[in-house]
């Protein structure tokens, strides 16, 4: 993403606009300096990305300025965070924008660092000695980013209070599986006004019933992938297994659509859904949605979706698919704005450098949705429009 931008001083000029968002957070001109100086070093096309390096990019003699910007200096990540968020929504905001909850891991060395154990990292595919951060992203038509973090903790840290301690985590910091970590996110969300439509995670997150039905009660649309193992209330039962619903459809049921249309190609599958729940409110449905590998038919991925009652079936399947927004956010901000490069140990030090990662990552973000827009202005006849027919839904 980052490299698209040829113009080293319009990306340097933004990021000073962003820093202008949160300056106020910090009470001294030190690290208000150093606050820029490291989201600069963050996108600066550099081999590694840790204090020496960040500090030589910025002139410094030394690292000690950068680690003292997130390790001894006193300002509050949070307070930051929602800075940039806000920043997010002023050049990104849609009401039709989709929250996107996920979690990406940290491969780390030691026991020291705050969080660490083994445990599976989705980055890695296995069990590995890591970190894990639960994320939440913000996808719009004219971009996607990251606006909320969490370093989870596993049991094996909360119920160590002098291993907590050590490692900057405060008493008040208790267990949360990262299911209430991803609730907690959408609720701040929700209640800041922050304009979005949808919701969606993968299985992890949306196997949880009551998070699903805490999403309905607030009439919060959503489509959350699921396991085979899933129950439904339908016309026959209470429980229904929603791998069930689905032997026996005919095969013109089944329709060949692509999810997502991006630089990766094309991910094609066939689809079905089936409704449930069918004497809710009238201008709602709930469906279940299966998704078929085309080469090899066995293997079924299952969703669970609330909706308008004239959601179509290539609606929903476009809403299934924007959850790999989220990947191409880990992906660009790992690479462009060193995410996950930091050699930070501590609870406060971790949630500061992925704040300021995250403030560089929405700069390129709205950066590059500026270039084009202008591209598009420039192509487009000034009295073209457009018109599209829906597809007819199954």
């Amino acid at each position: 993403m980052g490299g698209d931008l040829a113009d080293v001083g319009l990306w340097a000029g933004e990021l000073g606009a962003v820093r202008e968002r949160f300056v106020h957070r910090f009470s001294r001109q030190e690290p208000r300096d150093s606050a820029l100086a490291y989201m600069r070093g963050l996108i600066a096309p550099l081999e590694r990305k840790n204090g020496w390096t960040l500090a030589e990019e910025a002139g410094h003699a030394g690292p000690d300025r950068m680690h003292r910007l997130l390790n001894r200096i006193e300002w509050d990540a949070d307070e930051v965070l929602h800075d940039v968020r806000d920043y997010v929504v002023d050049h990104l905001g849609d009401p039709d924008a989709v929250l996107i909850v996920d979690d990406t891991g940290f491969l780390k060395k030691g026991v020291r660092s705050a969080g660490v154990q083994r445990q599976y990292s989705g980055t890695a595919g296995r069990t590995e000695n890591c970190q894990v951060g639960v994320f939440l992203a913000y996808a719009a038509d004219r971009g996607r980013t990251l606006i909320d973090r969490r370093l989870y903790l596993p049991a094996s840290w909360t119920d160590n209070r002098e291993r907590c301690r050590r490692a900057g985590i405060g008493e008040e910091v208790v267990f949360e599986t990262k299911v209430a970590i991803a609730r907690a996110m959408v609720r701040k969300a929700i209640a800041d006004k922050i304009p979005f439509r949808w919701v969606t995670a993968d299985a992890a997150y949306g196997f949880s019933k009551g998070w699903r039905y805490e999403l309905e009660q607030a009439d919060v649309f959503h489509v959350m992938a699921t396991t085979r193992h899933d129950t439904v209330v339908t016309r026959w039962a209470m429980d229904h297994p929603v791998h069930d619903l689905f032997p026996g459809l005919p095969r013109q049921k089944w329709k060949r659509r692509s999810c997502v249309d991006g630089a990766h190609g094309q991910r094609i599958y066939d689809w079905v859904r089936v409704e449930v729940r069918p004497y809710h409110r009238s201008d709602r449905r709930h469906w279940v949605l299966a998704r078929r590998s085309v080469s090899r038919p066995d293997q079924i991925n299952y969703y669970i979706a609330y909706c308008p009652a004239d959601m179509t079936l290539d609606g929903l399947i476009r809403m299934a698919g924007s959850r790999w927004a989220v990947e191409e956010c880990f992906q660009t901000a790992k690479q462009e704005c060193g995410l996950d490069d930091y050699q930070v140990r501590r609870y406060p030090g971790w949630h500061r450098h992925i704040t300021l990662a995250m403030a560089a990552h929405a700069c390129l973000t709205v950066l590059r949705a500026r270039q084009l827009q202008e591209e598009t202005a420039e192509t487009d006849p000034p009295s073209s429009s457009t018109s599209a027919s829906p597809r007819s839904d199954a």
